[in-house]
């Protein structure tokens, strides 16, 4: 699905950052909001993916951690199994809020945990085969979520927002 680039003689259509942007240069002419006109969108836009991804995410009965926690396994490639550091470094999450998260996972029988040959201390997380077959539909499901949430850019839009988007996190990273 393309979408249409917007034309010089159409409206711009207006979002709650031009709003906000208004605001700050009526109150605070002195501070240079540009930036906000960046940032601002892309915090909007999380949290409006991240929510719509939680409804359709309830069908599966998981939340987006856990979502990413069953997909880093999955992509890691048959035998599906990684360590929490891996896992952790992938997922972005404090080591508690990993170890809770992947209680949850094996309490449903999504994952399980065993020893690490090398390192015994060290527990290793792989997909059970309900996890394996819960994460592929997801995972189906959210691919397909993020066709919808862009399908109003073309394939050029869409790699010039991701070079950019790249080039910011990079930035910040």
């Amino acid at each position: 699905m393309t979408g249409h680039s917007q034309s010089p003689d159409e409206p711009v259509q207006e979002d709650v950052v031009d709003q906000l942007l208004r605001d700050w240069a009526r109150e605070r002419p002195d501070l240079d909001a540009s930036a906000m006109a960046v940032v601002g969108r892309v915090l909007h836009l999380g949290g409006t993916l991240q929510g719509r991804a939680g409804e359709w995410l309830r069908v599966h009965g998981i939340g987006y951690t856990e979502l990413d926690v069953l997909a880093t396994l999955r992509r890691s490639g048959a035998p599906y199994c990684l360590n929490p550091t891996a896992l952790r470094k992938s997922v972005l999450l404090s080591s508690g809020a990993m170890t809770a998260c992947l209680n949850r996972l094996e309490q449903r029988g999504l994952i399980g945990r065993s020893p690490d040959d090398r390192d015994r201390r060290v527990l290793l997380a792989s997909l059970t085969d309900r996890g394996r077959a819960l994460i592929d539909d997801a995972i189906a499901d959210h691919f397909r979520e993020a066709e919808r949430a862009v399908g109003g850019l073309d394939r050029g839009e869409r790699a010039e927002l991701s070079r950019l988007l790249r080039k910011l996190r990079l930035q910040l990273d």
